[in-house]
C-alpha cells in the first residue's frame, strides 16, 4: 500500500471519459442489447443526475472495507485515477447500451480480472475476493440505489413501478458478473432492506477516506470545471444518508430548498453541456437517440 497520496491530476477528467463513452456506443448494435430503449435503466443512465448517483455509489462502495481492499490493493488508481472513471464510464455505457456479444464480452473481461484480486485487508484482518458474490452485490446495490436516489433529487421523477422496474432491469448487470438472481433484490423495499442490513459492517478505512477526497475535491481540474465540481460535490452530499455522512465524519449539508435543488440541476445541466461538447459524444448520443425512436 502506498504510504501517501500520488494522485494524477483530474485534468482531462471530461476530455478522457467523454472518449471512452463515445467509443462504447456502438454504431450498428446486433441487438437492442440486455435492456433496450423502452427500459428505465436507459432512462436514468441518460438523465443529468447521473453524475450524482455514480459518485454517491462510489462513496458508499468505499465503506465497504473488503471492496475498498480490494481496489486499494490491486488498482493503480492513485496514480491515474482519471482512468480508472473513464474506464468505468466506458463499461458502464457498453452494459448499457452495446448489443448482448459487446455486453457479455466486457463482463467476461471484468471477471477475468476479478479472478486475479484477492488479498487480505490490512484494515480489518478479512480475506477477500472480488469476484465474492457479496462483494459484488454491494457494489451493484449502491449503483442501484444511487440512480434512484439521484433521480429523484435532480432529475426524472419516476412513479413507483418505474423504479421497481429498474431494480428488476438492472439485475442483469450483476449477473453478468456473476451474482445469482436468487441474492439479487427484485424491488425497491428489498433493495433498502439489503442495503439496511450490510450497513452495520461498514467503516471509514484510511483508503477509503483517502480516495474519496479526491473524488469530492479532485486536485488539477480546470478551473471553469471546479466551479461546476462544487455544485457537483453539494449535490452528492445532500443525495447521501445520514449514516454514510456519519462514517466519513462530513457534517450534514444545507437543507435541499427547491431553490438550491435548482441550482444544483442547472449546474448538472451545464457540466452535461461541457461533457456534449467534446469530440464523439454528441454523434454517440446521436446514435443512441436513433434508437430510441425507431
Amino acid at each position: 500500500m502506498s504510504t501517501g497520496p500520488a494522485y494524477g491530476a483530474a485534468a482531462g477528467l471530461v476530455e478522457r471519459s467523454a472518449a471512452a463513452f463515445a467509443a462504447a456506443i456502438p454504431e450498428q448494435p446486433a441487438d437492442d442489447g440486455y435492456f433496450g430503449p423502452a427500459s428505465v435503466t436507459w432512462r436514468l443512465a441518460a438523465d443529468l443526475s447521473a453524475i450524482v448517483a455514480g459518485l454517491r455509489a462510489l462513496l458508499l462502495q468505499a465503506l465497504h472495507p473488503l471492496a475498498m481492499a480490494g481496489v486499494d490493493q490491486h488498482s493503480n488508481w492513485r496514480h491515474d485515477p482519471v482512468g480508472r472513471l473513464a474506464a468505468t464510464s466506458a463499461y458502464l455505457a457498453t452494459i448499457t447500451y452495446g448489443d448482448r456479444a459487446a455486453a457479455d464480452r466486457a463482463a467476461a473481461q471484468v471477471r477475468r480480472i476479478h479472478d486475479h484480486v484477492r488479498g487480505t485487508d490490512t484494515v480489518t484482518g478479512q480475506p477477500y475476493a472480488a469476484s465474492d458474490p457479496a462483494l459484488l452485490l454491494w457494489v451493484h446495490a449502491t449503483f442501484t440505489e444511487s440512480g434512484l436516489v439521484a433521480a429523484s433529487l435532480f432529475g426524472s421523477q419516476l412513479a413507483p413501478a418505474e423504479a421497481d422496474a429498474y431494480v428488476r432491469e438492472t439485475r442483469v448487470s450483476a449477473e453478468l458478473l456473476g451474482v445469482p438472481r436468487d441474492l439479487l433484490p427484485a424491488d425497491v423495499n428489498s433493495l433498502q432492506a439489503y442495503i439496511a442490513s450490510v450497513v452495520p459492517t461498514l467503516i471509514r478505512t484510511p483508503a477509503a477516506a483517502e480516495s474519496i477526497t479526491y473524488l469530492l475535491d479532485p486536485p488539477g481540474m480546470e478551473e471553469d470545471i471546479a466551479d461546476l465540481w462544487q455544485d457537483v460535490r453539494e449535490g452528492v452530499l445532500a443525495a447521501l444518508p445520514s449514516w454514510a455522512l456519519s462514517r466519513y465524519e462530513y457534517e450534514p449539508p444545507p437543507p435541499l430548498t427547491p431553490e438550491r435543488r435548482t441550482e444544483i440541476r442547472q449546474t448538472l445541466g451545464l457540466f452535461d453541456a461541457v461533457f456534449l461538447g467534446e469530440p464523439g459524444v454528441l454523434e454517440a448520443r446521436q446514435r443512441i437517440a436513433l434508437r430510441q425512436r425507431g
